[in-house]
């Protein structure tokens, strides 16, 4: 994709391993944008294929209570949104202008943790402390920490921004810890939602969750850096509001919030039911699910589908480094936003029935054609400023390859529920769509690390003609050291159009060879084959 953000290489998927049995399917349905309905759903659980007749019932109003518990969900998912908007969306843009492309790869690592929360989310839900409630038991200390580390980094951005280099650790560390705290309060708080809401009122949860974390990510990418540019500020008359002050209102709002959950929200104790598991049996049930073979054949099939486009998450700064101004990329990502809620609701009627990797594998040849057009307007970006035309160019063509990644989640995300065990939804859910994720972030190392790789960059000095003083220009300390020279970086070789061309030559050889056959063999199988003989 040429402009959009990285939120997309990740499921953002309610997942609780350990809930009642009473309602885990409204929980794993409504995950992926409420793709089965309500008779649907209840024939995957049955395993049968014959219709059922429709109950008739008057749909009861939402209570005060129940909207008084959306408010709080959304507040909460807002919080988790805001780190990884700065980790995955506005930091690396503001790195890019002192670090170099392997360098952007050791603060990339800093996403990781949002796709494996599953190796600790039976620890989140079997530990807790009975007085404070299960859920509030985790949500409120991860909640002060989170607080407190954006107030530490908020006081500390001007030294760690003004050398990113030398404090690269200390950041990649930094938010990391952001990231894997908001993942650890995602699994409480979807959790929570589950007895938040009254029984009739839970297809409201995943509704919650949209809203609140694409409301934060978007604030802490878009918004943010539209306000931190200078050049919008200066156009609207307003002041640039800077990364350290951001921090400072979000850190304010997670110690409110957390007061406020402390002495005047008291958490329903839970009912314990035969479906609760020790943290032993659910790991134990992770394991047994993954021994089985189509389950290994699909993990394999995510690991290795995302390569051909992960290299495009480089596309993004290399147009900004080309000219695009940040303010005018988050225009275009905010603009694409509500397109992409309404390609979701169109993927999820072309997801419904016995065929729902056919749009997944479908949206696949239109993503590599894209990303072909992607490179080619990077390759022949104009020299700023660039013209309102082709500035509609770029918002048009990011919502339309938007959409094709669209249609893809969406129609994975049917098949995962369409096989997914109903007694175990949120273990097996949410071990699915963590390979899912797994399979567009662990490229993303070896993408940015093989862009500076295989660049060849020279130094040239203005009073020494055409004779080069120093060979290397590719490392930000090379840079330097040719600035201190008074010389110019000349790119010879952009290692950037090598990483990507290979990136999809071998997602199509891998998804004409593996992809297709397995995604048919997949789909032919029973529901009855995803189930799980013995837990």
């Amino acid at each position: 994709m040429a402009v959009t953000s990285s939120l997309n290489s990740i499921h953002i998927s309610p997942r609780t391993p350990k809930t009642p049995r009473n309602a885990v399917e409204d929980e794993d349905d409504d995950v992926e944008l409420e793709l089965l309905n309500e008779e649907e759903r209840r024939l995957a659980e049955r395993d049968i294929d014959e219709p059922v007749e429709h109950e008739s019932h008057a749909k009861k109003p939402i209570s005060a209570k129940d909207k008084r518990s959306m408010v709080l969900l959304c507040v909460l998912y807002l919080i988790q949104g805001v780190p990884l908007g700065l980790a995955l969306g506005s930091v690396p843009f503001l790195l890019k202008e002192h670090l170099s492309y392997s360098q952007l790869a050791t603060f990339a690592l800093s996403s990781y943790p949002y796709s494996l929360k599953l190796l600790w989310s039976p620890i989140v839900d079997s530990l807790f402390f009975k007085s404070i409630g299960r859920r509030k038991s985790w949500i409120i200390p991860m909640q002060l920490i989170v607080g407190s580390l954006m107030l530490y980094i908020s006081l500390n951005v001007e030294k760690l921004l003004q050398d990113p280099a030398r404090h690269l650790t200390e950041l990649t560390v930094i938010f990391t810890s952001l990231v894997t705290l908001s993942a650890t309060q995602d699994i409480a708080v979807d959790g929570w939602a589950l007895t938040l809401l009254s029984q009739d009122c839970l297809s409201y949860a995943s509704t919650c969750q949209t809203i609140g974390l694409n409301t934060g990510f978007f604030a802490s990418f878009t918004v943010f850096l539209a306000f931190n540019s200078e050049a919008f500020a200066h156009r609207w008359g307003i002041p640039v509001l800077t990364l350290g002050a951001y921090l400072r209102f979000w850190s304010v709002v997670c110690y409110c919030v957390t007061v406020w959950l402390i002495f005047f929200k008291k958490e329903d104790k839970e009912a314990a039911t035969a479906a609760d598991m020790s943290i032993a049996s659910v790991y134990k049930t992770i394991w047994t699910i993954c021994q089985l073979k189509h389950v290994q054949l699909l993990i394999l099939v995510h690991l290795f589908a995302k390569i051909g486009f992960v290299a495009h998450e480089a596309t993004s700064l290399k147009l900004v480094e080309k000219g695009l101004k940040r303010e005018d990329l988050a225009i275009a990502v905010l603009i694409d936003f509500p397109f992409q809620i309404l390609g979701g609701w169109l993927a999820a009627k072309w997801s419904r029935g016995d065929k729902p990797l056919r749009p997944w594998l479908y949206a696949f040849w239109p993503r590599f054609l894209f990303g072909v057009v992607s490179v080619l307007t990077v390759y022949w970006f104009p020299k700023p400023p660039i013209s309102p035309g082709f500035f509609a160019y770029l918002i048009a063509f990011t919502v339309i390859s938007s959409f094709t990644s669209t249609v893809q989640f969406v129609g994975i995300s049917a098949f995962h529920t369409r096989v997914s065990d109903p007694l175990i939804g949120g273990t097996y859910m949410t071990l699915l769509n963590t390979f899912t994720n797994l399979g567009g972030t662990w490229p993303k190392w070896f993408v940015l690390k093989g862009v500076d790789l295989f660049s060849i960059a020279t130094c040239k000095i203005p009073d020494a003609g055409s004779e080069i003083l120093v060979k290397e220009c590719v490392s930000e300390a090379g840079k330097s050291h040719c600035k201190a020279l008074k010389g110019n970086c000349v790119m010879e070789r952009d290692g950037y159009y090598i990483v990507t061309t290979a990136g999809m030559i071998f997602g199509m050889i891998f998804l004409v060879g593996f992809i297709y056959p397995s995604a048919r063999k997949l789909q032919a199988l029973p529901t009855s084959a995803w189930r799980l003989k013995q837990l």
